[in-house]
C-alpha cells in the first residue's frame, strides 16, 4: 500500500513538472517578445543613421573627385611648371621670357620683368694735410680730387676722421619685350641713395641718416636706338677698374651720366647728349658756375672692337660753349672737342690691364667729376676753352675665385692761362690705389683699399689725402 501510494505521487509530480514548465514559458513569452522587438528597433535606428552617414561620405567623395578632375584639366592646359626648388634651376632658353606670364598689367604681352641691385656699406678713415673735407660733402663719401683741401704755408691738418654710410646701395628695374617683327625693346631705370637728405632734420647723421633716392639711369632702347639718361657715349664703363671706392682712379676717369639720343650700328655708336657749360670767372673772381644756354647738344662718336683678348675703343666729342648774361648783356659762344682711348687687355686667365687716356679742349666737366672747368672768361666776358688731359692704368690679379687685388694710378692736368684764371685754380691731381677684395661666396665682396691723393694749384700749393676705405657689398 505504501509502495503503491508513493509510486502514484511520483507519477503525478512528474506529470505536473512539464505543465509548470509550459505555464512558465507561456508567462515569459510576452516579455521575451517585447524585449527582442526593442533591440531590433534600436539596431534598425543605428543602421539607418549609418546608411545616412555613408550617403553623405559618398556625396563628398564625388564632389572631391570632380574638383580634382577640374584641377588636372587646368594643369594639362597650363604651361609646364618650373622645376622643384630642390633641383638646380635651369637657365631660360635664349629669347624666352624669364617668367611665363607678365607681372606688369599695363605692359605689352610677353614682357619680361627683372629686378636687381646691391647693398653696399662703406667705412673709411681719412687724413688730409691742409684741413678737413667739409662734413656731409661728396668728398667724405668717395675719393673726389677736387675736394682735397689745399691751404697756405701755415695750413695744418688735424686728426684723422671716420665716415660710415650706405648711400651707394642701388636697385634697378628692367622690362624687356620683343616685337612681332623681332625688334628688342628694353625699358630700364636705376637709382641709389646718393640724392642727399630730404630735409635738415632727417637728412643728416644726427638721428636717422635718411637720404633721398637719386636717379642714375632711365632709358628705353628699341633696336639700334636708345633714348633717355644713361652713361655718356664718350665714357667707357667696361674699362673701369675693380675698385673698393665708388670710382677709384677718379682723377683721370671720364665719368658722366646724362640724357641723350644714341644710335648704335655694328662697332659704331653716335649720340647727341645734354649740353652744359662750366665757367670759371675771369681771374677766378667768384665761384665757378654752370650755364645751360647751349643750343647745340654735345655730339659723340665711338668705335669699339672686342675679342678674347679684351676690348679697345676710341671715342670723339664735339661741344659748344655758350653764356648769356641778361644783366650785363655779355654773350659769347665757343667750341671745343676731346678724344678718349681706352680698353681692357687680358694677361692670361688671372690678370688684366685696364686703361684710359683722355684729352681735349673744353673737357672739364667730363674729366674727374669736373676737376677743371670747360671754359674761363676773359676780361671782356668772352669764353676761352680750357685744355686738359688725364688717364689711368690699373692692374688686376685674381689669386683664386675668392680673392683678388688691384693696383691703380691716375692723374689729370690742366693748361690754365694764368692771365685769365689766376693762380688759385687746380693745375693737376693724382692718386694711387691698392686694394684687396675677398668674396667668401659669389656676390658678396668684402674689401679694403688704401688711397693716396694729391691736388696742386697753379701757385704750387699742394694738399694731400690719405685714406683707408673698406666696404661690404652684396649684389642680388
Amino acid at each position: 500500500m505504501t509502495t503503491s501510494t508513493t509510486s502514484t505521487r511520483a507519477s503525478t509530480t512528474a506529470r505536473r513538472r512539464p505543465l509548470a514548465a509550459a505555464m512558465l514559458v507561456a508567462l515569459c513569452l510576452p516579455g521575451l517578445a517585447f524585449a527582442q522587438t526593442a533591440k531590433e528597433r534600436e539596431l534598425e535606428a543605428r543602421i539607418a543613421e549609418l546608411e545616412k552617414m555613408v550617403q553623405q561620405l559618398a556625396a563628398q567623395q564625388q564632389q572631391t573627385q570632380g574638383q580634382v578632375t577640374e584641377v588636372r584639366a587646368a594643369q594639362a592646359a597650363a604651361p609646364a611648371a618650373p622645376a622643384a626648388a630642390t633641383a638646380p634651376a635651369a637657365a631660360p632658353a635664349a629669347g624666352k621670357a624669364i617668367q611665363p606670364t607678365t607681372i606688369m598689367t599695363a605692359a605689352n604681352p610677353n614682357t619680361a620683368f627683372s629686378y636687381g641691385g646691391f647693398i653696399k656699406l662703406d667705412a673709411m678713415a681719412t687724413d688730409t694735410s691742409d684741413g678737413k673735407i667739409a662734413d656731409g660733402s661728396s668728398g667724405r663719401l668717395f675719393y673726389l680730387p677736387s675736394a682735397i683741401p689745399v691751404g697756405g704755408a701755415t695750413a695744418e691738418g688735424g686728426d684723422a676722421y671716420t665716415d660710415v654710410h650706405a648711400l651707394f646701395s642701388r636697385f634697378w628695374f628692367s622690362a624687356d619685350h620683343t616685337t612681332e617683327g623681332g625688334q628688342k625693346v628694353k625699358a630700364y631705370i636705376e637709382a641709389d641713395m646718393f640724392g642727399g637728405g630730404s630735409n635738415a632734420l632727417v637728412g643728416n647723421e644726427t638721428a636717422t641718416n635718411t637720404y633721398a633716392v637719386s636717379l642714375r639711369q632711365a632709358y628705353v632702347s628699341y633696336g639700334k636706338w636708345l633714348a633717355g639718361q644713361t652713361w655718356s657715349n664718350f665714357m667707357d664703363t667696361a674699362a673701369l677698374p675693380d675698385a673698393v671706392d665708388f670710382v677709384g682712379p677718379t682723377d683721370g676717369t671720364i665719368f658722366v651720366r646724362q640724357a641723350q639720343l644714341r644710335y648704335t650700328t655694328g662697332a659704331w655708336s653716335f649720340s647727341a647728349e645734354n649740353p652744359q657749360t662750366t665757367v670759371t670767372p675771369f681771374q677766378n673772381a667768384g665761384a665757378r658756375f654752370n650755364t645751360g644756354d647751349n643750343l647745340m647738344p654735345d655730339l659723340t662718336a665711338r668705335w669699339i672692337t672686342r675679342g678674347d683678348w679684351g676690348h679697345f675703343t676710341v671715342a670723339g666729342m664735339a661741344r659748344q660753349f655758350k653764356y648769356e648774361n641778361l644783366v650785363t648783356g655779355v654773350e659769347d659762344t665757343s667750341t671745343g672737342g676731346a678724344v678718349s682711348v681706352s680698353g681692357k687687355f687680358n694677361l692670361g686667365k688671372s690678370d688684366d690691364l685696364r686703361y684710359a687716356v683722355n684729352a681735349g679742349s673744353g673737357i672739364g666737366r667730363y674729366l674727374a667729376f669736373g676737376l677743371g672747368s670747360d671754359v674761363v672768361q676773359a676780361a671782356d666776358g668772352s669764353l676761352e676753352p680750357l685744355d686738359g688731359y688725364g688717364g689711368f692704368v690699373s692692374w688686376r690679379h685674381v689669386f683664386n675665385p675668392k680673392l683678388r687685388t688691384n693696383l691703380m694710378y691716375s692723374a689729370a692736368h690742366f693748361d690754365n692761362d694764368k692771365a685769365l684764371t689766376g693762380f688759385g685754380v687746380t693745375e693737376r691731381a693724382q692718386s694711387i690705389h691698392a686694394n684687396v677684395i675677398y668674396s667668401p661666396f659669389p656676390k658678396l665682396d668684402v674689401g679694403a683699399e688704401l688711397i693716396y691723393g694729391q691736388r696742386s694749384l697753379e701757385d704750387d700749393r699742394e694738399g694731400d689725402l690719405r685714406r683707408l676705405h673698406t666696404t661690404v657689398k652684396y649684389s642680388f
